[in-house]
């Protein structure tokens, strides 16, 4: 047995999940890599929502889709996450089959604008509302600097909340590493 790290883990799950037709968020583009593997597993049929709240992972994002040629399928918001309702078309809001979030900060990009816990937790409950059954919700929790520690914690509490009934809630990490590593919280809808 080979064990996976973070995030090919992560992209696991989410190919686990997601089939050609299907529609994702990437609530946390960044630097693309994320909304690149949405769009290649929702193929032509499907469609992805790639948001972020810095328009240069935006046009990151939006520079790597156009090198793959896969820009027809992903719509791009320099928009909070929590806001994905409002974005999204009326057809596609209750078909969201798989979305995911990298939290913290832009990686190389200015340290103190990073994701909020109040934020993240409204986007998570919108979606639980809206998904279908089998629905998942990938979250990357990076907790490396103050802000993340503080966003881990509130974050942490909040998943013991989601009702059994509601949603699988599952911890993918590694206890032996040095230096804060990232880990993986996973919410499959019930």
């Amino acid at each position: 047995m080979k064990i996976q790290g973070i995030l090919p883990f992560a992209r696991t799950l989410l190919t686990q999940t997601l089939e050609p037709g299907n529609i994702a968020l990437d609530c946390t583009a960044g630097k693309g890599n994320d909304t690149v593997t949405l769009a290649q597993l929702v193929g032509e049929a499907g469609h992805v929502y790639s948001f972020d709240i810095q328009e240069e992972a935006i046009v990151m994002t939006e520079q790597k889709l156009k090198s793959l040629d896969l820009q027809e399928r992903v719509t791009l918001y320099v928009n909070g996450h929590q806001n994905f309702d409002a974005c999204l078309p009326e057809e596609h809001l209750h078909q969201i089959k798989g979305a995911i979030f990298n939290l913290g900060y832009l990686p190389g990009g200015d340290k103190s604008i990073v994701t909020k816990p109040d934020s993240t937790i409204e986007a998570i409950n919108k979606l639980l509302h809206v998904m279908p059954k089998e629905g998942l919700i990938v979250l990357v929790i990076y907790h490396g600097h103050e802000q993340g520690q503080i966003e881990r914690d509130h974050l942490l509490d909040y998943f013991k909340t989601i009702d059994q009934q509601q949603a699988h809630v599952l911890t993918y990490q590694f206890m032996n590493q040095k230096n804060n590593p990232p880990f993986i919280i996973a919410i499959e809808k019930r």
